[in-house]
């Protein structure tokens, strides 16, 4: 697997969507989802509070700030026909998974696309837990060649047109099953097959180790979380030295003082 195959997947999407594509055999969003072989589950309202999910229809400021995102990241993402997006932090507890979940959700929420959220943070996965699955399988089975794409995805009720990757384990050698032969597959495999779904990857923090880098030129942009009064300013300026190769559409301010100055 090269990339350059990982490109002419990228390439096929962007054509399909170009042409415009026939509801039953390319995709085309219908008015409702039925899902045949994705997993369902249930997650608990209460739970999903208590994890910082944010429902996307909450009147309130940080929903808001979400929506907000989600508008400017449609927007960039637009302009320049990319579909997979890479959510990324200079360390820990920068609040990038948080990020990441309820930017997908929201993602979702806006009905000219599905959204795939991919737990790739491989050494500390959270994803799952957050969400409330317990998966039988997951991308670190994938990886190994133990699983399928089609049975390690799940699909959370009341969260229509988003479907879920997660990770069942860490994975030991988590940078080179990333950015090998079976992460290139998994890349082009997940580009090439519906060119209106928009692919979050959650990559774990870019300092501290490579996997970040190592996966990055598979995908097209990222998005950058850091965390008021936690990431340091020298951290930050070192990361985005780090990322200089990989477009950027910006960065999200989290846990800020001032809710209406910075997203949740």
């Amino acid at each position: 697997m090269t990339v350059d195959r990982i490109r002419k997947a990228m390439d096929l999407a962007r054509q399909q969507r170009d042409r415009g594509f026939d509801a039953e055999t390319s995709g085309r969003l219908p008015a409702e989802i039925v899902y045949t072989t994705t997993r369902i589950f249930r997650p608990e309202a209460n739970a999903l509070e208590a994890k910082r999910v944010i429902n996307p229809s909450n009147n309130n400021a940080a929903a808001a700030a979400f929506r907000m995102l989600r508008t400017q990241v449609v927007q960039r993402m637009d302009e320049n026909g990319w579909r997979s997006l890479a959510i990324l932090s200079p360390g820990t507890h920068d609040g990038k998974t948080t990020t990441a979940i309820n930017l997908a959700i929201n993602l979702a929420n806006d009905r000219r696309h599905t959204v795939l959220l991919v737990d790739c943070d491989l050494r500390r996965p959270t994803i799952g837990a957050r969400l409330g699955i317990n998966p039988e399988l997951g991308i670190d089975d994938l990886l190994q060649g133990d699983a399928s794409v089609e049975q390690c995805l799940y699909h959370p009720e009341g969260f229509d047109r988003l479907v879920i990757l997660p990770a069942r384990a860490p994975l030991a050698g988590a940078s080179e099953a990333l950015s090998g032969p079976r992460g290139r597959e998994l890349v082009a495999d997940l580009m090439s097959r519906y060119p209106e779904r928009i692919i979050v990857f959650d990559l774990p923090p870019v300092l501290g180790t490579d996997d970040a880098l190592a996966f990055l030129p598979l995908l097209e942009c990222g998005l950058v979380v850091v965390a008021e009064r936690a990431t340091r300013r020298d951290d930050l300026m070192r990361c985005m030295e780090l990322l200089r190769k990989t477009p950027v559409l910006g960065t999200v301010l989290n846990k800020a003082s001032d809710i209406d100055s910075g997203y949740f």
